[in-house]
């Protein structure tokens, strides 16, 4: 029996953010708990006192703490 992919039922979204603020990213996968890698351009980013990884069930977030300008 092959494997089910795993989707996108909600895409991340383009948003706006306040330099300095926290901004969070989401999206919502079709299988919960399914491993989920937050990369920017090719860079893999790591959990930090800047990045903020969570997931819960189908809902992965990624919040970005102090945003910058080169957090676009």
């Amino acid at each position: 029996v092959p494997a089910v992919p795993v989707l996108f039922k909600q895409a991340l979204e383009n948003t706006d953010m306040e330099e300095g603020k926290s901004v969070s990213l989401r999206c919502e996968l079709s299988k919960a708990d399914a491993t989920v890698v937050w990369k920017k351009g090719e860079a893999t980013l790591q959990a930090s006192a800047k990045y903020e990884m969570k997931q819960k069930g189908t809902v992965a977030e990624l919040v970005i703490h102090n945003a910058e300008p080169e957090d676009a």
